[in-house]
Formats: C-alpha cells, sequence, structure tokens
C-alpha cells in the first residue's frame, strides 16, 4: 500500500468515526507506539540518504495529515456532544416563576459568614484590602526575598508591567497583605481577620487558579504561641462544633513568622452514606484508627514584617495564621472536588447551598441548617 492510499484510508476512516472511543481506537492504531504510521516513521532511520530525502517529507505530511484529521474531528464530536446536552437540558423560561424561592446561598458565602460570627465573639474585627496588589504588600513587606519560589511567574499572576513606585502588580497571591496593610493604618493594639479572594497559578480537584483564604492577626505586649493555639483551639471548635477537637503544632517554616508552625488536627475514620470510609475531624490522631490531618499555617510574626509595618517589635508582639476557606467548607460539609464551587451547576448549588433565612449564630450553631 502506497503513502498516499494510506492517507486517503486513514482520513475516510476518521472522518467517518461515530464517538470518542472510535476516534481514540483510531488514533493508537495509526499513531500509537506499534502503529501503522509510527512504523512508517521507524523505517526512516534504515533507508539510504538519497531515499530517506525522498520518502521523509512524504511521511511527516502523513502523521501531520492524520494528527490534524483526529483533532478536526475530536473537536465537532466534543461540540456534537455539547449541543446534544444543551438540547437535552432545557429551561422552560415561559413558565410561571414557582412560589417558594429558589435561591440559595454559596457554601463559600456561608463558610465566610461563620467565620466571621465566631472571631467577633473573639473580639475580632473584619478587614479587607484590595485584590490586585503591588509587589512590596504582597511580597516585599512579608519578608520574601527576591528568590523566593512564591514569586516566580508559574506560581504568580503578574500584570501588565507598567513600572508602578511599589513595584509590579499581580493579583495577591494571599489575604496577608492585609495584615501589613491594617498594621501602618491601625497601628497596634490589633486583632483582626482577613478573607476574601486570592490567586495562584494552580488547577486540580484540590487546587482552583482562585480560591479563599481566611487571614487572622493579634499584634500586642505580651503575645505569645499559647494565645495562638488558644485562638485556633476556640475557633475549629466553634466551627465543627464539636469539643474534642485536638490540635498539634508542628515546626514548619514561612518568611512572614518566626517560629512558624504547621497546625494539624486529628481525625477519625467512620463509614460515609455511601459506606466508604471518610475522615471526620475529632479525637486524638494517636489512637487506633484516627490520624492527623494538616489543616493549616501560622506563627509568631516575623520582626521584619512588624518594622515593615511601621511598628517597633521590640514594644509588640503578635501572631498570624491562614486557612483556605474552601477546604473548610470541603471538610465540614463532605464535598470532594473544590472545582465544582466554581462551575455554577444549579444541581450542584441547590444541594450543598444554604438558605438564605440559615444566618450563623453561636446560639443557634453556625452550622444549623433549615
Amino acid at each position: 500500500m502506497t503513502i498516499e492510499t494510506m492517507g486517503s484510508e486513514a482520513l475516510e476512516r476518521i472522518a467517518a468515526a461515530g464517538d470518542a472511543a472510535a476516534l481514540e481506537s483510531l488514533r493508537v492504531e495509526f499513531l500509537g507506539k506499534q502503529g501503522s504510521v509510527s512504523a512508517l516513521l521507524k523505517t526512516l532511520g534504515k533507508m539510504t540518504p538519497e531515499k530517506r530525502q525522498a520518502e521523509g517529507p512524504k511521511i511527516h505530511a502523513l502523521r501531520e495529515s492524520v494528527q490534524n484529521a483526529l483533532a478536526e474531528r475530536k473537536a465537532a464530536l466534543d461540540a456534537a456532544a455539547l449541543e446534544a446536552q444543551l438540547a437535552s437540558e432545557t429551561l422552560d423560561l415561559t413558565l410561571p416563576a414557582p412560589e417558594t424561592p429558589q435561591g440559595s446561598v454559596h457554601p463559600v458565602s456561608q463558610v465566610m459568614d461563620e467565620l466571621a460570627e465566631i472571631f467577633a465573639d473573639m473580639g475580632f474585627a473584619v478587614a479587607t484590602g484590595p485584590e490586585i496588589e503591588d509587589d512590596w504588600h504582597n511580597f516585599t513587606a512579608l519578608n520574601m526575598p527576591e528568590s523566593h519560589p512564591a514569586r516566580a511567574m508559574h506560581d504568580t499572576f503578574y500584570l501588565p508591567d507598567e513600572a508602578p513606585e511599589s513595584g509590579r502588580m499581580v493579583l495577591r497571591t494571599h489575604t496577608s497583605p492585609v495584615q501589613v496593610r491594617s498594621m501602618k493604618a491601625q497601628g497596634a493594639p490589633i486583632r483582626i481577620i482577613a478573607p476574601g479572594r486570592v490567586y495562584r497559578s494552580d488547577s486540580d480537584a484540590t487546587h482552583t487558579p482562585m480560591f479563599h483564604q481566611v487571614e487572622g492577626l493579634v499584634i500586642d505586649k505580651g503575645i505569645h504561641l499559647g494565645h495562638l493555639k488558644w485562638t485556633l483551639e476556640t475557633f475549629l471548635k466553634a466551627f465543627f462544633e464539636r469539643e474534642d477537637i485536638v490540635l498539634r503544632l508542628r515546626p514548619s517554616y514561612f518568611p512572614f513568622t518566626e517560629p512558624s508552625v504547621e497546625v494539624d488536627v486529628g481525625f477519625a475514620i467512620e463509614d460515609g452514606p455511601d459506606g466508604k470510609g471518610r475522615r471526620v475531624l475529632g479525637g486524638s490522631g494517636d489512637e487506633p484508627g484516627h490520624g492527623w490531618m494538616e489543616l493549616l499555617g501560622s506563627g509568631m510574626v516575623n520582626r521584619r514584617v512588624i518594622e515593615m509595618s511601621g511598628l517597633d517589635p521590640d514594644e509588640c508582639q503578635g501572631f498570624a495564621f491562614g486557612v483556605g476557606v474552601d477546604r473548610l467548607a470541603m471538610l465540614k460539609y463532605g464535598m470532594d472536588d473544590l472545582r465544582a464551587f466554581f462551575d455554577g451547576d444549579v444541581r450542584w448549588l441547590k444541594h450543598y447551598g444554604f438558605s438564605a433565612f440559615d444566618q450563623p449564630t453561636l446560639s443557634a450553631g453556625v452550622g444549623a441548617r433549615a
């Protein structure tokens, strides 16, 4: 069979592929390790230079045409599948609106309200800051050197370089810049949480390019790690509504805290509604059937950060902590894929969403659902 004949037959079969499985089978048949086109490519090394010069362009052109045909057919099949899905999932907008309210509060918004309620009871105020930050507030003021990996392009979304006085502009990678801005604006003592959206170049089942984080900061005289642990224990017991929450602090490193600690929380394996084991926070992680789960990072605020925020580190000290709001929602309400938070699927929102009347209160329980 000539190369031209092989190419014509391959293109005809690709065009006739009826579904993605058939198309994938053809891709393997032609371009897989043992595929017919791949076999032709392997013969080039055994040809004489003259024959290779004549046959090489034909074989490479065959491979390129097959690749293009596969890509075009795949795009056509995907478009047809989407069209069929849209046709089957119609919504008749001419129908009268139902009498009962259909909207719901997103789990992230609900957890944000729960956090604000819990920390307000401990005397914390809610602080906010810009999501488009300058390099100085996002990195330098937090004691991150120029060589720090977090500054790399593959981790951070940089805006076009307009050379402002404070450096390049970025989509903030954490809500920690709010700490610096609050200390510069309010001085000490200060006790705040800073919830909000943050951005990092990452995406999988447990990471998204945009997610939500809450930072906590306390600056005053005589603050130490004991205050930090008490604050976190009190917060987690109220949030998960369990008194058996046990924490473990492990030494770690963050540029903006010294000393730094990772906070683990004990969990137990229990049978879920589907019969599969699931992790439930509570109990010591050292007991049989239990374990430790890393939950958040924290530590005593680095002296350099306090100095760059305009305060005297010899007069006041403090602690800071940060935790992902989305992850807290996943742990508390049994969600297994972070990407679903941002799909906008009404069915998911109906299942996991909250009634607008489910206002978190410490008296009724921050996680109470109607």
